[in-house]
């Protein structure tokens, strides 16, 4: 029976989150349904200083977080841009590939240290339940392939990635693959929603882990429910909440994501290591 090893990099920086909790049990019903050996470790990145070392683990996903993805001359900020690095430079030169999935704050700063666009602060802080396009490329994407066009996920940041380098994608041969919805009536351009970083790297700005329960013990929080009131109205915030165990909705997504990421990274895993065996 083979290893895999999953890593999960918790962003929160020592508050309260329903984000890695929902990370944390996707991974433990994989582990669960699963044959094989799959161990689980955590790493506190922001609070602890903790990076796992890349050479330990086969899977890693990488949470939301508060506060400014932009470098404020923390320690974990340039071992984290190492971590991303040596994740991407490994699948360069290994046949044996390491998989990576990146939420939110962690997408912001994967998008940052890639020069891939302006992750900028947006005009006020977007919380709740929002309709996510697919791109073109989108269409093609696997992790997207049982989901409908728009279909629906957690959007909670303060921060968006606008004005992409269109350049900079072609160069590293990534591709943006989800986009947030059209509002003709503002003028704002339409924030970048997720990005295929490489065949193993994936990212998303929403939150693919976010589950019915999770969302409504955040809407207790005055702050997101402020939010969600001021960039969609109260008749919205009203009908979110009501609707919020629709099973085509962010139920939907979180049955299709996340999971899908690990179990295809863990068939490519036990492929490989089954041929090198």
């Amino acid at each position: 029976m083979k290893d895999v090893r999953i890593a999960l990099l918790d962003m929160n920086n020592n508050q309260a989150n329903q984000g890695f909790k929902n990370i944390k049990e996707i991974s433990e019903n994989f582990q669960k349904q699963s044959e094989e050996n799959i161990s689980i470790t955590g790493f506190d990145v922001r609070h602890k200083n903790e990076i796992p070392n890349i050479e330990d683990f086969d899977i890693f996903i990488s949470s939301g977080g508060p506060g400014n993805p932009h470098r404020e001359g923390f320690e974990w900020e340039q071992k984290f841009a190492d971590f991303l690095d040596a994740v991407y430079e490994h699948n360069k030169n290994n046949d044996a590939k390491k998989y990576l999935f990146l939420i939110c704050h962690s997408f912001q700063l994967a998008s940052i240290h890639w020069d891939l666009g302006n992750i900028c602060k947006r005009k006020s802080y977007s919380f709740g339940v929002q309709p996510i396009h697919k791109t073109e490329e989108g269409e093609e994407e696997f992790l997207f392939k049982n989901l409908p066009d728009p279909f629906y996920a957690v959007d909670s940041r303060a921060y968006q990635f606008i004005e992409p380098n269109l350049d900079r994608f072609e160069e590293l041969e990534m591709k943006m693959v989800a986009i947030e919805k059209s509002r003709p009536h503002i003028d704002l351009e339409r924030a970048i929603m997720a990005v295929r970083f490489s065949d193993e790297i994936f990212g998303t700005q929403f939150h693919p882990e976010a589950n019915p329960d999770g969302m409504l013990e955040n809407l207790k929080d005055e702050k997101n429910k402020e939010a969600m009131i001021e960039n969609y109205g109260m008749e919205k915030y009203l009908e979110t909440v009501d609707r919020i165990n629709d099973e085509d909705k962010i139920v939907l997504t979180q049955s299709q994501i996340l999971p899908q990421f690990l179990s295809d990274a863990n068939k490519n895993i036990l492929k490989q290591k089954t041929a090198t065996a």
